[in-house]
């Protein structure tokens, strides 16, 4: 099977560049931008060798594994570009969602799988993460940002020695190639990228992503680089900052950290 944009993608104008091997798919779409790429161009992989996730930590798909980004050339102000990575979760979300459906009838009597959003950018299921999500942005020609979204999941395998226990799709019973996934994922970017339109539905994204949040409610940890913030993850805010209401009822605003839920919550505090 050969990478294909899902019908939705292809109708909303997208493009696609495939490779059977590269560096980094974000690394490409940005040279790109760079070139004149007007946007709207996913880059896929089924094996990327020298990617960067956050905070610069390798990211690595071995082969099988999904590495896929999508370039946006967009009008907006960095600061309502970093929202469109909450789109991206949802996105991915729907997609693993229906290409579940099969491993979920298998699992009669037990709990379906369920696909949550980690602040900032991860997917998790059963507490492990499947899904990496990260944001690049320069600016382009015309004053205009040049936005690159990389998603990476891992299909059929999933590294060890994570910050978060990592989990692959096989893992789960989940039987499906890195191609079908992405043109499921190609056409809900479609669906998620249009409800956000540019930051003016980002209310509605925000809604959304907080009924798949993980964590809501929870006791949370963020490690700053310079202090750890603890208290409970109380919702996300109009700009996608987290909320963080302490033991003396302040709330806190966290634009960019480390997170550790529940039980982790005390060992990212420690």
């Amino acid at each position: 099977m050969t990478f294909a944009l899902g019908s939705r993608a292809l109708s909303a104008g997208y493009r696609l560049a495939a490779f059977d091997q590269v560096g980094s798919t974000n690394t490409e779409a940005m040279a790109h931008a760079r070139s004149g790429e007007p946007g709207s161009t996913w880059f896929v992989t089924t094996e990327q060798t020298a990617g960067k996730g956050r905070r610069q930590r390798a990211w690595i798909a071995p082969r099988g594994n999904l590495a896929s980004s999508v370039i946006e050339i967009i009008d907006v102000p960095p600061a309502t570009a970093a929202t469109l990575g909450f789109a991206a979760g949802l996105a991915i979300a729907s997609a693993l969602q229906q290409v579940s459906i099969e491993a979920n009838l298998r699992r009669a009597g037990s709990d379906p799988l369920k696909f949550q959003l980690k602040w900032p950018n991860d997917v998790l299921v059963e507490k492990q993460k499947l899904v990496g999500i990260s944001l690049e942005a320069e600016a382009v020609a015309g004053n205009r940002l040049a936005v690159v979204v990389g998603i990476g999941t891992n299909v059929v395998a999933a590294p060890t020695g994570t910050p978060t226990p990592a989990i692959s799709l096989a893992a789960l019973g989940v039987h499906v190639g890195a191609e079908e996934l992405f043109a499921v994922l190609s056409d809900a970017w479609v669906e998620f990228r249009g409800i956000w339109d540019n930051g003016r539905g980002f209310a509605e994204i925000r809604r959304l992503w907080l009924a798949r949040a993980a964590g809501l409610g929870e006791p949370v940890a963020i490690q700053t680089g310079t202090a750890t913030i603890a208290g409970t993850f109380d919702t996300i805010d109009e700009s996608g900052c987290l909320i963080v209401r302490t033991a003396e009822g302040k709330h806190l605003p966290i634009a960019a950290g480390e997170v550790y839920f529940g039980s982790a919550a005390s060992v990212g505090a420690a």
